[in-house]
């Protein structure tokens, strides 16, 4: 009697397609924390939310990877996307929280420079998409808008740390500097993120 062999290959699960659901939640939270830049957002509930909802994205992501016989990235580029879409949100969520723990509500600098991050994480929810979707030059392109964008972020963070010289309360001061950095840090996460899809880009060509 002859046995059959049955050849099983590994599962090969949507790890661009789980990159990109973490983008789209990681360009809601941004555009959460513009609203709350705002006004429009009285305290940062949706953001921990969104926050939670982007973690468990992320760590799926990560166990597919794990599990993946082939992926159409390199995992390591998957991987500090990933991460870099990851400290976006976090940051986000720790700066409200922040805000709210010392008593200090945004203020035009502030709703300034989140809207400006909003509008460059959606670039970059965009960028991966049109990767994900094969359109490489539209990727590149679209990532390179998100990083002129953090250019008015740090020209924003600049005015408003220079205005803090005139103001003469050191506890508003202290706070508001503060604040001020978390924003600037998320402007150089997002050129992360961005400068890495053009090196994912440049190495599948």
């Amino acid at each position: 009697m002859t046995r059959r062999r049955h050849w099983f290959l590994p599962a090969n699960p949507d790890v661009l397609g789980l990159l990109t659901a973490q983008s789209g939640l990681t360009a809601e939270a941004a555009r959460e924390l513009a609203a709350w830049g705002r006004g429009e957002a009285d305290d940062g509930s949706r953001l921990r939310r969104l926050e939670h909802e982007a973690d468990t994205c992320k760590r799926n992501l990560r166990r597919a990877l794990s599990e993946a016989f082939t992926t159409p990235l390199d995992p390591e580029d998957i991987f500090e996307l990933s991460r870099g879409l990851d400290e976006i949100v976090n940051e986000a969520k720790n700066l409200v929280a922040e805000a709210e723990a010392m008593s200090t509500p945004p203020d035009p600098a502030m709703a300034t420079m989140a809207e400006q991050l909003a509008t460059g994480t959606v670039r970059l929810d965009e960028a991966l998409r049109a990767f994900a979707a094969g359109r490489r030059d539209e990727a590149t392109a679209i990532a390179d808008r998100a990083v002129k964008d953090q250019r008015h972020v740090q020209h924003a963070y600049r005015v408003a740390m220079s205005a803090l010289v005139e103001n003469e309360d050191l506890r508003e001061v202290t706070a508001r500097r503060e604040l001020y950095r978390r924003l600037a840090r998320m402007g150089d996460e997002l050129v992360l993120v961005a400068e890495r899809i053009w090196y994912s880009v440049l190495k599948e060509d």
